[in-house]
């Protein structure tokens, strides 16, 4: 039974486990707090427990139509430029706290894909992705995403607006007496998982429209235990770029800034994407794998959150259900050992493996079959 709780203590709880645990802010710290002005409640009680810690928040609250304005009204010139201060931010910021949330989840709809591939292949970004990684990596960047249940994402994931605050309140584990030793806990129990992963050098992933080989030899597995996502729960590397061969097709349709791609369908050869196609959507994708190092992949990652079962168009939740693979078309992790950082884009995209022909192969030893762990 999904747990009820009014939207001032949601706030407040899912403020004190970002704050005090996903990102640990420190007293002095500078941290970035930015999303869509329909989360301004959350922003209110985010800013306030940095203000407890000792820190220096700034709140970014972007109005309703600020992309859509840049994209429509922007020339060439405006839609590639990022303001210095921005850079400032990536350069000098502690913390980076970005709030899922949105007004209105088709307004990206009526953007020409060409207009979104122009900002994202902007010099200064590909600068400022790169400042992001390195600083991540070396541990002087602390960053996580929030969710805060909106109208638009009950509307995506076919819920009234109570139910889905109860979703995302018991996908957050805020209903445990102690949030933080919940994901704790998941930290140690998914170790085991990484321990095993780290001595693997193939992945060969079998199941529906899909037979896939890819190398992680030499690259290191991350675990997610809600110190970068809210909620969280999977275990992911960056594969070796050059090695990836074979096709996969994923089951859920790809989301890209509001957007669906349905019925993906990837073949890869020597690492990169020599073919994409789509059942709808087949021009969004095109533009994508267009975009500089998107036709590589970035992430392999397995969801281990059971307890998210129900795909709602929202990867923050959906990525992390158990019994569900994904890969990330572009941007690899630094502390992975991807060579390929730099990329302006992170897509992921969703795979069943539930199916009793899905399989994951590790050396020649069966490591998951049919969304369950066999080791």
């Amino acid at each position: 039974m999904q747990t009820e709780l009014n939207t001032s203590d949601f706030n407040e709880k899912v403020s004190q486990l970002a704050i005090r645990y996903a990102v640990n802010v420190k007293h002095g710290d500078k941290v970035l707090i930015e999303g869509d002005i329909v989360a301004s409640e959350l922003m209110r009680e985010l800013a306030i427990e940095c203000y407890k810690a000792g820190a220096h928040p700034l709140v970014i609250p972007y109005y309703h139509g600020a992309f859509v304005d840049k994209y429509r009204y922007g020339n060439d010139e405006q839609i590639r430029f990022l303001s210095p201060v921005r850079e400032t931010i990536f350069k000098t910021y502690d913390v980076m706290i970005n709030i899922f949330a949105d007004h209105n989840r088709q307004k990206m709809a009526l953007i020409d894909p060409e207009k979104m591939k122009l900002a994202q292949n902007s010099p200064k970004r590909k600068e400022l992705q790169k400042i992001f990684s390195e600083r991540v990596a070396n541990g002087e960047l602390r960053w996580v995403i929030v969710p805060y249940p909106c109208d638009s994402y009950a509307q995506d994931a076919k819920m009234d607006t109570r139910a889905y605050k109860s979703f995302v309140y018991s996908a957050l584990k805020l209903d445990e007496e102690d949030p933080a030793e919940y994901w704790k806990m998941t930290e140690e129990k998914q170790d085991e998982i990484i321990e095993y992963l780290n001595s693997v050098q193939e992945i060969h992933v079998l199941g529906e429209d899909t037979d896939l080989h890819l190398s992680v030899n030499g690259r290191k597995w991350e675990n997610c235990c809600g110190h970068r996502n809210l909620p969280d729960g999977e275990v992911y590397t960056s594969p070796v770029e050059t090695s990836i061969n074979g096709y996969i097709r994923f089951t859920y349709p790809g989301i890209y800034q509001g957007k669906e791609i349905k019925n993906i369908r990837l073949d890869f050869k020597d690492g990169r994407v020599i073919k994409g196609t789509a059942e709808e959507g087949q021009e969004l994708l095109d533009s994508i794998l267009s975009i500089e190092g998107a036709d590589l992949i970035g992430e392999f990652a397995i969801g281990t959150n059971y307890g998210i079962s129900k795909f709602t168009k929202n990867m923050l939740f959906d990525e992390k259900m158990g019994g569900t693979m994904h890969m990330a078309l572009g941007m690899g992790f630094a502390k992975t050992g991807s060579t390929n950082t730099n990329c302006t884009i992170h897509w992921d995209i969703l795979k069943d493996m539930k199916s009793s022909e899905s399989k994951i192969i590790a050396d020649d030893i069966v490591i998951y079959e049919a969304g369950q762990w066999q080791i």
